[in-house]
């Protein structure tokens, strides 16, 4: 384990504050403050931001945890039930967050009679940035790390990462930095896709293509995957399907959404 870095931020008597837990929350919060200026750059109501966080944010932590549990990490919770709630310790996986908080994010802006495509558009551009801060957690926690890395790689790491990275004697890759990068530079194109297409849905397919493109190339490494019909990951095949999915929704916002008059009235969705 790391002797230079506690998973365990502040202790004050039985209670635990952890590093994984003050990381995945500051994500939130800049991704809340994120969203709502992006929402004023499209004349959205902002103080519906707000709103949509309290439905969100626990939809997406459930789903996140109900899918590492379910379908992910089944076997081990099915003989250690008593840490199906011990979320403080790690285990949110983001294609559950994802689907969970979309699931309740549209139900609730179909209720408060929304736009669906925008709002999710302000959602798709903000998420990077925070799964990027939240990869965080995971260095803390020495989790979600790769295969063994090679000695070239070993000699360019900082004395910190590769301390962190020692698993067992051995040095393995940073997988969780690699995603945190590779969500740094989806969040930078999502910015410029931001700017420059204005058709509702557009920038929200676009982070569902980037982002599970990195994911599917960075699993293969992974020594924590679950694999299903023997040699396919999971996450793999999610993050497939996901793809295809983006790419779908990409051709269909292209074909019939057009960029709303920068006079539309807040607040009222589109036909």
């Amino acid at each position: 384990m790391l002797t230079f870095i506690d998973p365990v931020a502040v202790q004050i008597g039985p209670l635990s504050i952890r590093w994984y837990g003050i990381i995945i929350v500051t994500a939130i919060m800049i991704a809340i403050w994120l969203a709502t200026r992006l929402a004023q750059q499209r004349g959205l109501d902002v103080n519906f931001v707000p709103d949509l966080a309290m439905v969100v944010v626990p939809a997406g932590i459930l789903g996140a945890r109900l899918y590492e549990v379910f379908i992910l990490q089944w076997p081990y919770y099915r003989e250690h039930p008593g840490e199906i709630l011990a979320i403080w310790k790690g285990g949110l996986a983001i294609h559950g967050a994802v689907l969970g908080g979309l699931l309740a994010g549209a139900i609730f802006i179909c209720i408060r009679r929304q736009s669906f495509w925008r709002w999710a558009d302000v959602g798709g551009a903000v998420l990077p940035l925070a799964q990027a801060i939240g990869r965080w957690g995971n260095f803390f926690n020495q989790e979600a790390y790769g295969d063994p890395a090679p000695d070239w790689l070993i000699r360019l790491m900082p004395g910190w990462l590769r301390e962190g990275m020692t698993i067992g004697g051995t040095v393995m890759h940073p997988t969780f930095l690699y995603e945190s990068v590779w969500n740094l530079l989806t969040f930078g194109a999502l910015l410029l896709f931001w700017r420059r297409w204005k058709n509702p849905g557009v920038v929200f397919s676009l982070y569902f293509i980037l982002y599970n493109t990195g994911r599917f190339m960075i699993e293969g490494i992974r020594q924590d995957s679950t694999f299903i019909f023997g040699s396919i990951r999971v996450a793999q095949l999610t993050a497939a399907l996901l793809i295809l999915a983006g790419f779908g929704m990409l051709v269909y916002c292209l074909q019939h959404h057009r960029p709303p008059d920068e006079k539309h009235t807040a607040g009222h969705p589109e036909p």
